[in-house]
């Protein structure tokens, strides 16, 4: 592992979303292990969970007077206060998941939330582990103004040998874990060249 990584670099906070509600699921035991990365192999980088299953459906109805419902309104402060999101995104039918994309969809009402920011996508599941669902997603950032990473990608067959995840939905797979820390790394350069900041 790197052990000094984004020495001297400044801070930058990262929102972390899931697309899966699911305990158990694979996609949060990423999120916990760039979180735990981000504690203890690079330096300058805050990640954030942030919970979007409180959100209800979109509906414009929800809406008044340019204002929007309890919960919603602090998701999109939190994705405000961020300087780069990253979406653990599952494939569910050849594309991103319905509370990712509503919760996408609500920080994009007026005044976009998501303009300007950099992002990152990881994904895990069976075959090529994600790679529709993410290019899916790259499409929808064109239209809200994220910029995503290129490189590196970061898809992850779940179910091939050796065990990637415990019973709990733990990473436990270091080589995986050292994919996603270069992964991170990316997306803290790149934010901080979005910035001008590097």
């Amino acid at each position: 592992m790197a052990g000094d990584a984004g020495a001297l670099l400044p801070a930058i906070k990262v929102a972390a979303l899931c697309g899966s509600l699911r305990k158990g699921s694979f996609h949060r035991g990423l999120i916990r292990s760039a979180i735990e990365l981000s504690k203890g192999d690079i330096r300058g980088m805050e990640i954030e969970y942030i919970d979007i299953s409180p959100l209800p459906m979109l509906n414009t109805d929800l809406e008044s007077n340019g204002t929007y419902p309890p919960e919603v309104e602090a998701f999109r402060q939190k994705i405000l206060a961020a300087d780069s999101v990253l979406f653990a995104s599952p494939e569910y039918n050849y594309s991103l998941t319905a509370p990712l994309k509503n919760a996408i969809d609500w920080a994009s009402r007026p005044p976009n939330v998501w303009a300007g920011k950099a992002a990152a996508i990881i994904s895990t599941g069976g075959s090529v582990g994600g790679a529709k669902a993410q290019y899916h997603l790259r499409q929808v950032g064109v239209f809200i103004d994220l910029h995503f990473i290129n490189k590196p990608e970061f898809f992850l067959n779940a179910f091939q040998p050796p065990a990637k995840f415990n019973t709990d939905g733990d990473l436990i797979d270091e080589e995986v874990k050292n994919k996603l820390l270069k992964l991170l790394l990316s997306l803290q350069q790149f934010t901080l060249r979005l910035q001008g900041k590097a």
